[in-house]
């Protein structure tokens, strides 16, 4: 049986997360909004390593940073990494350990599903 719990919008969520259930939906949708509007492309790295291209704005910075840090708080097995390679762009570094790859697969699913949207 599967670690990890898939709703019907697809939405992934694993047992491992403490985030209470009913705060659950904000966040999915507080990654969407932030997909859409700050991320510019993915490259899946490896199967433990997804980087995400950004909009080098300061409040995409900001905003990146928050949500990444609560993101670790309830979901420990993230790491994310957030660099500025020049002047006007952002990259974020999100891993995880080899147990947690289907859950990085769902989100690299959900940002490609998100982007294509827009």
């Amino acid at each position: 049986m599967s670690g990890h719990h898939i709703t019907t919008d697809d939405a992934w969520v694993p047992e491992a997360c403490t985030l209470p259930t009913a705060e659950r939906p904000l966040r999915l949708a507080e990654f969407d909004q932030f997909i859409a509007e700050a991320v510019r492309g993915l490259d899946r790295l490896s199967a433990q390593h997804l980087r995400l291209y950004l909009d080098g704005g300061t409040q995409v910075e900001e905003t990146t940073r928050d949500l990444a840090a609560r993101e670790s708080s309830c979901c420990s097995f993230f790491t994310f990494d957030l660099s500025r390679p020049d002047g006007n762009s952002l990259s974020l570094d999100v891993r995880v350990p080899a147990a947690h790859a289907d859950v990085l697969d769902a989100l690299a699913e959900r940002a490609a599903s998100v982007r294509g949207h827009r």
